[in-house]
């Protein structure tokens, strides 16, 4: 598990799907200021790394749901991922929108599913969590028996961890923030002097960076 999650996160640097700028803060929708930005998306376009993030979703999903029959992506970001999951697994796919469609059958949940199925849930990244356990919920209330969800990425926050908690659903990841800034400052992508602003950032994200230009 160290060494899928060091990987994984070597891997999202050299591609740039994240990027740490403590010294240029990027702006989430949120408004939140962030020394660090990350798109997952960004791994679909490299071989390598999307073969690698399959076989390493295939296997934990192997080792802790061993009775899954049913894999589900999260709309839009880890929909291709889900798909190449299941299809590693032989396991049928559906995915999950952030809402009911406005038109036609009006479906949150798109695939072939039936009541009971046992399914693990992929996602990209996780952030305050709030996204993702909506899909869990809408599984849920959809019938289905939700065993866990696995993301590529979480920053870690505490809110997400408590929101999992409360929604009693277990959560696992491939790679980390923590991991992910050990690995930056070991190969030089940051210094030394950054590794403590991105500790702080993630102890108070809301309130970092405020008063910044």
């Amino acid at each position: 598990m160290n060494d899928t999650a060091r990987k994984t996160a070597e891997y999202l640097l050299q591609i740039n799907a994240i990027k740490l700028q403590p010294a240029k803060p990027f702006t989430w929708a949120s408004g939140w200021k962030s020394p660090i930005y990350c798109d997952n998306r960004m791994t679909l376009s490299f071989p390598e790394v999307r073969g690698f993030l399959r076989d390493s979703f295939a296997a934990r999903v192997r080792e802790l749901y061993p009775g899954a029959e049913l894999v589900a992506g999260v709309a839009t970001g880890a929909i291709a991922h889900g798909a190449l999951v299941a299809d590693a697994l032989g396991l049928p796919f559906i995915y999950v929108r952030s809402g009911a469609k406005d038109h036609g059958l009006g479906n949150q949940i798109e695939g072939y599913f039936e009541k009971g199925q046992k399914v693990v849930v992929i996602e990209d990244l996780i952030s305050t969590g709030g996204s993702s356990l909506g899909a869990v919920r809408a599984l849920r209330e959809a019938g289905c028996e939700v065993l866990g969800m696995i993301a590529i990425f979480s920053y870690g926050f505490a809110k997400a961890t408590d929101a999992f908690e409360a929604a009693g659903c277990r959560l696992d990841t491939l790679s980390n923030y923590s991991v992910l800034v050990d690995m930056a400052a070991a190969t030089g992508y940051i210094s030394q002097g950054d590794v403590e602003t991105l500790k702080e950032w993630r102890t108070d994200p809301a309130g970092w960076g405020t008063g910044r230009d």
